[in-house]
């Protein structure tokens, strides 16, 4: 089987990487960096250039890809992606991009899934890729047909060298609603809380507690702009009921109002409880 591979950064690389170890997939790649796919043939995880030709004959397409540039590499090559080919976005946002691309794939025959690979680190390119990156790992797919139980188990069969933990299925909108919260919103409390003055003197002052806030803060800020943009309704509906909730502690404390904070920490401590277990 021919696998093409768009954009070799850390998503795209680690797929090459897997997919290269663990089948006896050919593997095209394309990417703009320059020398990128010369360097990936020359590691061994790459047998060729993904193009026009190539394409043709790629049963397996992953786009690891920003948004914008997601839709205009399908907008361009949907026209000669084979019919019996299955491509599979890796972007962090699906409602516009599974829109064009299920438009395109019916237009054009192929098979087109919604993808989100639940993994990663905070270093980006090719250099930092590795073969186990998903292993194990979460991987969210939403596919044309919510109940086509063949096209389910093609795709779980397609992304076994992958070496996902586990797949769920879902619809876009769904998506993007819960993506807002999991993900896009605690980069963004991340990346404000460090900006406090203070943070320049935490060395010999924080434990896990600033680890555990401030991992997220180091960020591609183009790529995150693009997510947060695409998915604005849903993130600021997440940060309306965080400023509100903050506000409801700063309201306590300014009144030192102790039974208030108490029923207010309770009240998350529980939240927690709730949907994470004890």
């Amino acid at each position: 089987m021919n696998v093409g591979i768009v954009g070799l950064g850390l998503i795209g690389g680690s797929l090459a990487r897997a997919y290269k170890q663990n089948s006896d997939a050919k593997i095209f790649a394309l990417d703009t960096g320059d020398g990128i796919v010369d360097i990936a043939k020359i590691a061994g995880v790459v047998d060729g250039e993904l193009n026009a030709d190539t394409i043709r004959d790629c049963r397996l397409i992953f786009i690891a890809l920003y948004p914008r540039a997601t839709i205009e590499f399908l907008i361009e090559y949907a026209p000669i992606i084979s019919e019996k080919a299955y491509v599979i976005d890796c972007c962090g946002i699906k409602r516009e991009i599974c829109a064009e691309g299920f438009r395109l794939a019916e237009r054009y025959g192929f098979t087109f899934i919604g993808g989100h690979p639940m993994a990663g680190i905070h270093y980006s390119g090719f250099k930092h890729s590795k073969s186990n990156m998903f292993r194990g790992a979460p991987m969210i797919i939403i596919p044309p047909r919510y109940d086509d139980i063949s096209l389910l188990e093609k795709v779980k069969e397609l992304l076994r060298p992958a070496g996902f933990g586990r797949i769920s299925v879902t619809t876009a909108d769904k998506h993007d609603k819960v993506i807002a919260f999991t993900s896009q919103m605690a980069h963004v409390v991340s990346n404000a809380y460090i900006k406090s003055p203070t943070a320049r003197a935490h060395r010999g002052h924080s434990a896990g507690s600033y680890r555990d806030l401030t991992r997220v803060a180091w960020l591609n800020e183009t790529m995150w702009t693009e997510l947060f943009i695409g998915n604005r309704d849903n993130l600021i509906r997440e940060l309306d009921i965080l400023i509100s909730s903050l506000e409801e502690y700063k309201d306590a404390l300014e009144q030192a109002d102790a039974e208030r904070l108490t029923e207010l920490l309770a009240h998350g401590r529980r939240c927690k409880e709730e949907v994470d277990g004890r």
